[in-house]
């Protein structure tokens, strides 16, 4: 089993954190966060991971989908 790198959890729980600065900023978007800081964004989940891995040269990258407003699944 892969170990997912200690990075990958800070900036986890970065996004945890400044989640409500997200909303406003990336509403219903998919961000990806490396170093504490939105690398990329959109509504393309496999767009926004593979354009991170570009710009970052990372693996294993957080992608949340910051929702904003109700949403029916």
């Amino acid at each position: 089993m892969e170990k997912i790198p200690k990075e990958f959890w800070e900036d986890a729980k970065w996004v945890e954190k400044h989640y409500s600065e997200l909303v406003k900023k990336f509403p219903d978007e998919w961000v990806a966060v490396v170093n504490r800081e939105v690398v990329t964004s959109g509504k393309d989940l496999a767009k926004v991971k593979e354009e991170a891995k570009i710009k970052t040269g990372r693996e294993k990258i957080p992608t949340i989908f910051i929702e904003c407003g109700d949403h029916v699944y």
